[in-house]
């Protein structure tokens, strides 16, 4: 248990709500000549939740794969817990340590077990050895309840138990920003609560967590923000309340009296 105790002080210690974790100034990008993101700014501070909505296709995948750089911004500047995303191969190795992600497709290794997955990040790219590896692993995945499938493989598995094994692996590197990209839209109805009652636990430790999701509930209850994106633009944000009890822009209404007539 004190391991457990341990690595939620991690989080919550790096929660310094004055620092900023990532800061978006002025920052666009084309596939093509497709305009996705068009000036965004946006500023995030340390253990800050930041939900972020919006129709298909209004770029908000797009944006949070940018601060990995997994897609490439062409304007504009991104820094990432002070170190500036440029081409520097560096500059993107040291960011993606530090910045954990889950995606909608779990992107777990099919031939390796639960615990080979969770420690191959760190015995690789934190140099960790074995042993200590597969103990953090093992504290993750009690954090996310399943530590009995630990060596079972990813096909064993159920798509919510495979979601929460991708979210212990990020958390296995004991990232400063987790950014999670509609991390429940490939499970069934009955597998969306398990994960988002993982990620509702983990927001509460006080990790810096930027999620795209169409979860309204999970908005609600989790987010200190909410960003509504259309047509590539950040069209709205505010804290939860105001959001949805009074937005401000006629496509923010529209979004919301949709999503929640459903």
């Amino acid at each position: 248990m004190a391991n457990t105790e341990e690595g939620t002080e991690r989080i919550r210690s790096a929660a310094d709500t004055s620092r900023v974790m990532v800061e978006i100034e002025g920052m666009h990008k084309w596939f093509g000549t497709f305009h996705v993101l068009k000036n965004i700014n946006l500023r995030v501070t340390a253990g800050e939740r930041i939900v972020i909505c919006g129709p298909s296709g209004s770029g908000k995948s797009t944006l949070i794969r940018c601060i990995n750089r997994l897609e490439v911004h062409q304007q504009g500047s991104i820094v990432v817990d002070g170190i500036e995303l440029t081409r520097d191969v560096k500059n993107i190795e040291q960011i993606r340590s530090e910045v954990g992600m889950v995606f909608q497709h779990f992107n777990l290794f099919p031939h390796l077990t639960v615990l080979e997955n969770c420690t191959l990040g760190p015995m690789w790219v934190r140099k960790l050895p074995k042993d200590e590896a597969e103990e953090v692993a093992q504290r993750y995945l009690e954090r996310v309840q399943i530590p009995e499938q630990a060596d079972k493989y990813p096909g064993q598995l159920s798509g919510g138990q495979q979601q929460r094994v991708a979210i212990a692996r990020s958390l296995c590197m004991q990232p400063k920003i987790m950014l999670f990209d509609e991390p429940t839209s490939a499970l069934d109805p009955e597998m969306i609560k398990e994960v988002l009652d993982t990620m509702l636990e983990l927001a509460e430790t006080g990790m810096t967590m930027l999620v795209v999701t169409h979860e309204m509930g999970f908005a609600r209850r989790a987010a200190d923000r909410v960003i509504f994106m259309d047509g590539g633009e950040i069209i709205e944000k505010n804290a939860p309340e105001p959001f949805f009890n009074n937005p401000q822009n006629d496509r923010t209404k529209l979004f919301l009296s949709q999503i929640l007539s459903h």
